[in-house]
């Protein structure tokens, strides 16, 4: 339990740094080519082009970001297959804290006291959870749950590509939702995994939990790289914690018998709901989106003290 937790916090936290470094190297892009009068950062809905998208894929703080990520989904993979869902899962979202606090700095954003107060509320409930989780269920399930899995996360992820071309920055929301379903769409698919223990490459290879892992890691990096453009960190991040956390905890409890300790169900359902509201209300609350939209220059920023 214990390097479970130690294992998820660390993937909190290397998506935290992640996201906002993300938001800084796509903030500054888009800035360049404003500046550079560009005419292909957009679709004809206002979407960001593929083309605006790689560009921002190349600024040397969403690389570094993209690293974080990297580093923070096999940390995320790990925890999912030593805690039960609803805890995992919990305590990964609460990167939105990391983001928040790093947004001060780097991306000029304001926290009220509602917003402090929403993250002393997600600490505590994560206290709370840590207390109240009980063992991890089994991950035997029938190989047509697994095809089950990659269908949803081809799904969720063609679907988001598509909302966010022809919907533009209206889909902001909705692609951080999606986002965040596709990597609840991998603590599932891992804690499915045939192959791992023990080890048998031939059946992990050909197991769709594999590929649903795949699809959903990289195209819910996508989703959320493309709504951190047209949308606010905060906001998308947060519609990213409630797909990421609701939906998957949910699949454990029901599905993978995920449990909490003896007499402590009322401790891990408080836990739970309390740390999702309380991420989202960090997201929520406040002039952040105005703080956002009007901060520094990115390289003033950077350079300053």
């Amino acid at each position: 339990m214990i390097i479970g937790l130690v294992t998820a916090v660390a993937a909190s936290a290397c998506y935290g740094t992640g996201s906002v470094l993300q938001a800084v190297g796509s903030r500054r892009s888009a800035r360049r080519e404003i500046e550079a009068g560009s005419t292909t950062a957009t679709t004809t809905y206002g979407g960001p082009s593929l083309s605006s998208t790689a560009k921002a894929a190349v600024t040397w703080e969403f690389m570094l970001g993209t690293v974080l990520d990297a580093a923070g989904f096999g940390l995320g993979a790990l925890a999912a297959r030593l805690l039960p869902l609803f805890l995992s899962q919990t305590v990964i979202s609460a990167n939105l804290v990391i983001t928040a606090l790093l947004g001060i700095k780097l991306l000029g954003v304001r926290l009220n006291r509602l917003e402090w107060l929403s993250i002393a509320v997600v600490c505590a409930a994560l206290v709370l959870l840590a207390g109240a989780a009980g063992h991890e269920g089994g991950g035997r399930t029938p190989i047509s749950a697994h095809w089950w899995l990659l269908t949803i996360s081809v799904l969720l992820i063609v679907g988001g590509f598509l909302a966010v071309r022809l919907l533009g920055a209206k889909a902001a929301i909705l692609a951080g939702l999606l986002s965040g379903l596709g990597f609840g769409a991998v603590g599932v698919g891992v804690r499915v995994l045939n192959g791992v223990r023990p080890f048998d490459p031939v059946a992990l290879l050909t197991d769709p939990a594999l590929y649903a892992v795949t699809v959903g890691g990289l195209g819910g990096m996508y989703l959320h790289t493309v709504a951190l453009q047209i949308g606010s960190v905060n906001g998308a991040t947060a519609a990213l914690v409630v797909g990421e956390t609701v939906v998957p905890g949910l699949v454990g409890v029901v599905w993978l018998g995920d449990a909490s300790r003896p007499g402590y169900s009322w401790a891990a359902l408080v836990g739970f709901v309390l740390a999702v509201a309380g991420a989202v209300a960090v997201a929520r609350f406040g002039a952040a989106e105005q703080a956002v939209g009007q901060a520094a220059r990115p390289e003033e920023i950077l350079d300053s003290p």
